[in-house]
């Protein structure tokens, strides 16, 4: 008798995530030996944020289970009682679908929720995109917890993988892939500039900026949190904004209003969309003058791009920065002179050069080739233990 295919759940959470894990979701459908299973969860469920899960069923791939975790709220209070909603529901969640690994992505509070769930249960995780550093993030601290829930550990850089080790995780465990996100670069077929404009109903008939701009969750952000940045965007009239809104973070429903009425505001100008989605933001990044905000996609896919960024604040503090990054501080002079430096015509020389810091898009075969590896023998993992750094001669 055949063994029975392994279970390996993915958890997605955020449309961004979703992006980043399609491929290596994709990949774990076509492979015969492996049951793939979606939980859905977070931003993907909420109307607020555009009920993105419907574009997982539109690309093919069955949802095994919905978990809502999002309360009505905007608060710090509310993003600790949503973690507590995602445990119980993964709880379930996992109990039902029995998988032999559970997949994770990244450092979000619904991802946190998961870790523990699947740690406490017994069941070996694998994650994405450990070991690396946003300062001025809450994430950055999230990543670190879920990294000690975590069997395994698919890194996309030395430097991270380093950290993971400095964390006490075994080195045997931990594996260097690139990022997955970028592979996204390589496979995806881009729109047009028209092509995109029509898809979004708004005319992309001159130079933009693609900007989005997220709370930066160490700090507690205001009504004004995005203030520096829209008073910027204004001393740069000739150029249009593509705005995608920002995520669930406490202080998120406010930046949300903000570009709301900036967009009402600015007609013809300014256009704010809930989700792109991985291509259309992809196309948008392609053909933009440069991205400007604190997203990760800055520090990402842009390089890859040869698209100029300007990264806003500490929210990426710590992460690798190539060339064509220009960082900045939170305020709406330091802005519009790092958006002056990237649309300079000299800063071309700075792109031509530019090259990516977190691999070359050949992510999610690699991840996939150890995920079937990992799977194979069928056998649970021994309790975890620390691994001490070796100490020096001199100590």
């Amino acid at each position: 008798m055949p063994p029975r295919p392994r279970r390996i759940c993915v958890v997605t959470g955020s449309r961004a995530e979703y992006g980043l894990l399609y491929w290596i979701i994709k990949g774990l459908q076509a492979m015969p030996a492996i049951d793939m299973q979606l939980v859905v969860t977070g931003m993907h469920l909420a109307p607020a944020f555009g009920s993105t899960w419907r574009q997982i069923e539109a690309d093919g791939i069955p949802i095994a289970r919905k978990v809502e975790t999002l309360l009505s709220s905007d608060s710090d209070v509310g993003m600790v009682k949503s973690v507590g909603l995602g445990v119980l529901g993964f709880a379930d969640a996992f109990q039902d679908l029995a998988p032999d690994l559970v997949l994770l992505l990244g450092d979000r509070v619904e991802i946190l929720a998961a870790a523990q769930s699947a740690y406490l249960m017994g069941l070996p995780v694998a994650h994405l995109h450990g070991g690396e550093l946003t300062r001025g993030a809450v994430d950055d601290a999230i990543r670190h917890c879920i990294t000690k829930f975590s069997r395994y550990h698919f890194v996309s850089t030395a430097e991270a993988a380093t950290r993971v080790r400095q964390l006490g995780e075994d080195p045997a465990s931990i594996f260097i892939t690139g990022a997955p996100g970028l592979d996204n670069v390589n496979r995806l077929s881009l729109l047009s500039r028209q092509e995109l404009s029509d898809e979004i109903d708004f005319a992309l008939d001159g130079p933009y900026l693609l900007v989005t701009y997220h709370c930066a969750t160490a700090h507690h952000a205001d009504s004004a949190a995005a203030a520096p940045l829209l008073t910027a965007l204004d001393r740069f009239p000739d150029y249009k904004a593509l705005i995608t809104k920002a995520n669930s973070d406490a202080g998120g429903l406010r930046i949300n209003a903000a570009l709301d009425d900036y967009a009402a505001r600015h007609p013809g100008r300014v256009h704010v969309v809930t989700s792109l989605g991985q291509r259309r933001y992809l196309s948008a990044m392609k053909h933009c003058a440069a991205v400007v905000g604190n997203s990760s996609s800055g520090l990402f896919e842009a390089p890859l791009l040869k698209c100029p960024t300007v990264n806003i604040g500490d929210r990426q503090e710590g992460r690798l920065h190539a060339a064509s990054v220009v960082t900045c501080a939170d305020d709406a002079g330091s802005i519009s002179a790092a958006i002056a430096t990237v649309l300079a015509p000299a800063f071309q020389r700075v792109l031509d050069a530019t090259v990516s810091l977190y691999g070359d898009g050949q992510s999610s075969d690699a991840v996939l080739t150890l995920l079937a590896r990992l799977t194979a023998a069928g056998e649970r993992p021994l309790p975890k233990s620390f691994c001490d750094l070796p100490h020096s001669a001199e100590e």
